[in-house]
């Protein structure tokens, strides 16, 4: 079964969804609730997120970033990454190439 515009869960507190991926990106948008986190991970892909509103702490090698709403962060290919909802927050994050980890088709 397709997760392509679905909402479902991530972590606690963190619920996703991927919208339909291009050849070599992807966008989804992540919500948070006040202190739920995005575990620490690392994937091969780029990443770009930006908040669409709330505030996050980024831990990203380990180097700490808090960015609001209106800002964005880069993470690095195979950087060690994760966030912590510091508000509720929403983020739309973007990939390259395509996260086929996460994608269902």
């Amino acid at each position: 079964m397709s997760n392509i515009n679905v909402w479902e869960n991530a972590e606690p507190g963190v619920k996703r969804k991927i919208f339909e991926p291009g050849q070599s990106m992807m966008m989804m948008e992540v919500h948070f609730e006040e202190g739920a986190e995005g575990y620490q991970h690392s994937h091969p892909h780029e990443q770009l997120s930006y908040c669409l509103a709330g505030k996050l702490e980024f831990t990203v090698d380990g180097e700490q970033k808090v960015i609001t709403a209106g800002e964005t962060i880069y993470i690095p290919s195979g950087a060690k990454h994760g966030c912590r909802a510091l508000e509720a927050s929403k983020l739309l994050d973007t990939f390259t190439p395509v996260r086929e980890d996460l994608v269902k088709r």
